[in-house]
């Protein structure tokens, strides 16, 4: 295992707390060594991958099964207790059945957000049935989140699961089964609830090596597709932690593929565009049209565009890198890409704007009640405004002749919180942390501050997965002493 690369120290600009691990689990030397494990795995299998688009959601029949002479099916649910029964481990069976309940009622509809037909908690499942690298997956992203939660008092099932299911997974990294992806993914999703957001990097580059050398990006389609949207979620978060240090891991050209165009990292460093934009915009648009879930995927592409450009502007003007990122360009492209936004906004579908909404809170509050009825609406809005923030950050000086409220840092700041109070769901409040750490920068009355705090605190309490590292980031930029509002 030499293929695995080595990697800078990744320290992001913006976040001033600098622990290394959210609790003793991260720093358990088991975890870091089967992480290193995953990682250098990951890298091999992106490697030894065939260059192929050409991969099923799911197969009819599984490889296990072919070409095996009286082996016959049994029933899924058969297939499932028997990984439940036989695993060889030491978790019992009346655990194991816990973290599939925690699977189904907590991971899977967070997981599922973006994703009207339920591929986390309906395929997934079916896809463990014969798979025992995606069933220990599955079972070790729930033991971590009922481990983070206290749920499961002094155990450490998850770090067992982890490995048995990094185990079950070297067998198939040189094939196209769309376990390997799924298997990735979810690992991925446990080891971002156990590090420090420091290290978030060096956690998805092993699925973004992947998601390169086999070609499924956001237009997959299927499972597949689903899988990526997964992964693109948490490079993005990523992205936004880097604050203009590094773009996402995979880089955004590799993020939809359309007929015919096919990209490679190397063309990116000769100043490839990828794909048409205006093409690319239009596939959005028209499966938008399909899928509201697509929709809201478009909000996730664009502010990882966002971030991309933010990126190649702050490299060009603190390193002097030559990556076409000048005044000029950049000045073309700032005004392309919010464009670009403003339509993602004016052309919402009906189900993605608020059911109802209100210019100022009730009793007093000083952020706006904005109620959204539809899942991906929730998250997909709040990203848009984190994206406009960012986008209006990296101005200078007048930007729009005749101002309006969008072209109000505030106003969005503003409404990303007043979105995360008004719609506390489940599904959707991990991905509010990054958004409320953006918006939450803009506020100066204390009063604001404490309600921020008391969001993001209340996001670790409910789900387990660290966002008060954020509120510590916050008290630095109002000034205030660490431990203020925690």
């Amino acid at each position: 295992m030499d293929a695995d690369p080595p990697v800078a120290q990744f320290v992001s600009p913006g976040a001033v707390s600098n622990e290394s691990t959210f609790d003793e689990y991260a720093a358990n030397p088991r975890f870091q060594q089967l992480q290193t494990e995953l990682r250098s795995w990951l890298f091999v299998g992106a490697n030894s991958r065939a260059h192929t688009r050409e991969n099923s959601p799911i197969a009819q029949t599984p490889e296990s099964d072919q070409g095996i002479p009286g082996r016959q099916r049994q029933p899924g649910h058969q297939h499932l207790w028997d990984h439940v029964r036989d695993s060889a481990d030491q978790i019992t069976v009346a655990r194991k059945i816990k973290y599939l309940h925690v699977w189904t009622t907590e991971c899977a509809p967070w997981l599922d957000m973006f994703d009207q037909e339920r591929h986390f908690g309906l395929q997934v499942p079916i896809l463990a049935q014969d798979s025992a690298a995606v069933f220990h997956a599955l079972l070790a992203v729930a033991a971590r989140t009922a481990e983070r939660r206290g749920g499961v008092e002094g155990s450490r099932d998850s770090l067992e699961l982890y490995s048995q299911a990094i185990s079950a997974l070297t067998s198939s990294l040189d094939t196209n089964e769309p376990n390997v992806m799924v298997t990735a993914c979810l690992l991925c999703v446990l080891e971002m609830m156990s590090v420090s957001p420091r290290d978030w990097r060096r956690h998805v580059e092993g699925c973004a090596a992947l998601f390169a050398s086999s070609g499924v990006n956001g237009f997959s389609r299927g499972l597949l597709q689903a899988v990526f949207w997964c992964y693109a979620r948490m490079d993005l978060c990523g992205a936004i932690i880097a604050d203009g240090a590094e773009a996402t891991v995979l880089p955004i050209d590799n993020w939809v593929l359309l007929d015919g165009h096919h990209h490679h990292d190397d063309d990116r460093i000769h100043g490839s565009e990828g794909p048409p934009r205006q093409a690319i915009t239009e596939q959005f648009l028209q499966r938008g049209l399909q899928s509201l879930d697509m929709y809201a995927n478009y909000a996730v592409y664009l502010c990882a565009k966002v971030c991309d450009l933010l990126t190649r502007r702050t490299r060009c003007i603190e390193l002097g890198e030559d990556n076409g990122c000048d005044y000029e360009t950049f000045e073309s492209e700032w005004s392309q890409l919010w464009q670009e936004l403003q339509i993602w906004a004016s052309e919402r579908p009906k189900e993605m704007t608020p059911v109802k909404s209100t210019k100022t809170g009730t009793k007093g509050s000083p952020f706006p009640r904005i109620f959204f009825a539809h899942w991906a609406a929730i998250s997909s809005n709040q990203i848009y405004h984190t994206a406009c923030i960012l986008m209006l950050e990296m101005k200078i000086g007048k930007l729009f002749d005749n101002p309006e409220p969008v072209h109000s840092e505030l106003w969005h700041a503003r409404r990303i919180v007043g979105i995360s109070l008004t719609n506390p769901h489940p599904g959707c409040i991990n991905n509010a942390i990054q958004p409320l750490y953006v918006a939450g920068k803009l506020f100066t009355h204390r009063e604001e501050q404490a309600i921020i705090a008391n969001l993001i605190d209340s996001i670790e309490g409910r789900t387990g997965w660290g966002s008060r590292w954020r509120i510590r980031d916050l008290e630095a930029v109002w000034g205030y002493r660490r431990g203020t509002f925690t």
